[in-house]
């Protein structure tokens, strides 16, 4: 075996002071229930990177950075990886000097994962210290090729203070494995890359590379399989590769292509130098200590970009849900202003409704004229209707105005829901909960028959008002000649027209039709009490179409805050941060 090993430079690389053995633990702790309460719901553009930062984050918070903070004279952990058929097991094996962990024949070859580790230091183990997510197991347990477990084998050939942890393939074909092999990494105090002459410059295990040198994780390599005839070109190269990727000071050891004992086992030979190497920084402390410390600071260092990231992602949730609240506030505010104006632009005082007013005052002759003078044409109507029933013109005129009131929110309300819908549509995240949820594209099924009870009730009140506002009046031949129906439905018909009032030949039809209705009224009340009166009709109609509006705005609330929660919640990941940087 030709190698080129720089140990001896772990122990001369500067690493900061000790940390505060019990205000970093608790900070750290801190930070992992805020990293725990960061959620991406939303299918923001960012949103796959920050759930899977957060799941790396996490693991590492647990499986790595607060166990080792609370246990700086914790054995070394030297997990060993590399790409599949690397020869990871083989090593492993070879190292320890007897089989402790199975090379597979199949691919993907290492499917769970083996930690070795001396007899002195199984306490340090078989609790969940480290990596509490995977179950443990001893000896050739039926579960030992399951990734949810971690088979501990004790033997007095790992030097104490030493552990070694065989992790499944890399670039493994199943994604379980390669999900357990990054986890893995992040949990090593060094992580021993085992490649291959063939395969050194693949791309997934460069990409680890640079996440190790980001998160500052010592760094060791081994090429393995290499021919003799080859050996200082390929070495050369890898060297040169680490080099310009920063991790020049990384020991590298190659092993020659060997022919295998019957056991399975590398010639000596070929691991002597890596064992010795290993065995060197099991028996002296202060190189342990550097080589543990050393990542330590690194995963400590990344915590802030790490952090960070998270943090705006978080920001560009919450920006999210806010539009995704505002879209369906502003559909439903223009429907509500659209229903106001039409109330009082008098286009419900057409068509049906216009056929029917001209049916309650009996002829179509009197609109015409008009002109002449209101005065004379309200007394000849008052005249036509004393002492004769009109109830019958009265409910079919407050039938054509409830139609017509109940298809104007209807209408504005379907509008509502297609803009909402849409401007969901057409943002970040929006376009899932839609789907999720088509009949938001809509009104809701029963919103045709809310609409219309609303209406029936906002008639009773007018119908009420009139009751109220007539007092005495209730005797007299000009109340008596209409009714609690025909005035109810009169002052209906103003409440729908802004020309209320105005008088001239200006006037179209359907203002005429509210000018007439006006001064029948107020023959009966008075000018000042039909003003009153058509303002509160109009204000008790629009509180109602307010309420409905409102239920079907609300449909919007409720299934964004199914999925976002609350939104207000306030930034935990700075403060907790900032606590860990001053407990360092």
């Amino acid at each position: 075996m030709r190698h080129c090993s720089r140990g001896a430079d772990l122990r001369l690389l500067p690493v900061s002071p000790a940390p505060d053995a019990s205000r970093l633990p608790t900070a750290l702790d801190g930070l992992r229930v805020a990293v725990e309460g960061t959620r991406f719901p939303l299918e923001t553009p960012n949103a796959a990177a920050a759930r899977s930062g957060r799941g790396e984050l996490l693991n590492q918070l647990r499986d790595y950075i607060i166990p080792r903070a609370n246990s700086l004279d914790a054995p070394l952990l030297a997990v060993v990886g590399g790409s599949t058929g690397a020869g990871k097991s083989t090593l492993v094996n070879s190292i320890v000097g007897e089989t402790v962990t199975t090379p597979g024949v199949l691919r993907p070859t290492t499917r769970a994962s083996t930690l070795i580790h001396n007899p002195a230091d199984e306490r340090w183990f078989t609790g969940h210290r480290i990596l509490p997510e995977l179950a443990r197991l001893t000896g050739e347990s039926a579960g030992a090729h399951d990734p949810n477990t971690l088979r501990l084998v004790s033997s007095a050939s790992v030097p104490a203070g030493l552990a070694l942890l065989d992790a499944p393939d890399i670039d493994s074909v199943v994604s379980a494995n390669r999900d357990l092999a990054r986890q893995l990494l992040s949990a090593a105090d060094l992580w021993i890359f085992v490649t291959t002459a063939t395969r050194y410059a693949d791309a997934v295990p460069w990409e680890l590379l640079q996440q190790a040198i980001k998160r500052g994780t010592s760094v060791a390599v081994v090429l393995d399989r290499v021919p003799m005839d080859v050996m200082e070109e390929v070495r050369a190269d890898l060297a040169e590769m680490l080099a310009r990727q920063g991790l020049g000071q990384s020991p590298v050891f190659a092993v020659a292509e060997s022919k295998l004992s019957k056991s399975g086992m590398l010639p000596v030979s070929e691991v002597t130098r890596i064992r010795g190497w290993l065995g060197s920084l099991a028996a002296d402390a202060l190189a342990r200590s550097i080589v543990i410390r050393r990542t330590l600071d690194g995963a400590l260092d990344s915590l802030d970009s790490r952090a960070r990231v998270l943090t705006e992602a978080v920001r560009e949730q919450q920006t999210i849900a806010h539009e995704l609240q505002e879209a369906p506030r502003t559909a439903y505010t223009a429907a509500h202003q659209a229903v106001q104006e039409g109330m009082q632009d008098g286009s419900l005082l057409r068509g049906e409704v216009l056929a029917r007013w001209q049916e309650f005052v009996g002829t179509g002759e009197l609109l015409r004229q008009l002109e002449a003078g209101v005065g004379r044409m309200r007394d000849r109507v008052v005249s036509a209707l004393r002492g004769r029933g009109r109830a019958e013109p009265a409910e079919n005129l407050g039938e054509a105005l409830h139609t017509g009131v109940a298809a104007l929110l209807v209408s504005h309300a379907e509008t509502a829901a297609i803009t909402s819908a849409r401007a969901w549509r057409a943002t970040p995240g929006g376009a899932r909960l839609v789907e999720q949820h088509r009949e938001l594209a809509t009104a809701s099924p029963d919103f045709g028959a809310r609409v219309e009870r609303a209406v029936r009730d906002w008639q009773s009140d007018v119908m009420e008002l009139v009751r109220q506002e007539a007092g005495s009046r209730r005797t007299t031949a000009r109340f008596l000649a209409f009714g609690v129906n025909g005035i109810a439905v009169m002052l209906m018909l103003i409440t729908f027209s802004a020309t209320a009032g105005i008088t001239g030949a200006e006037v179209g039809i359907a203002g005429g039709s509210a000018v007439l209705a006006q001064r029948l009224l107020e023959a009966i009340f008075g000018d000042q009490a039909v003003r009153t009166l058509s303002v509160k009709a109009r204000k008790m109609l629009m509180e109602r179409a307010d309420a409905l509006f409102s239920a079907e705005q609300e449909r919007y609330t409720q299934v964004l805050a199914e999925v976002v929660g609350d939104t207000s919640v306030p930034d935990r990941l700075t403060p907790a941060l900032a606590a860990v940087k001053a407990a360092r």
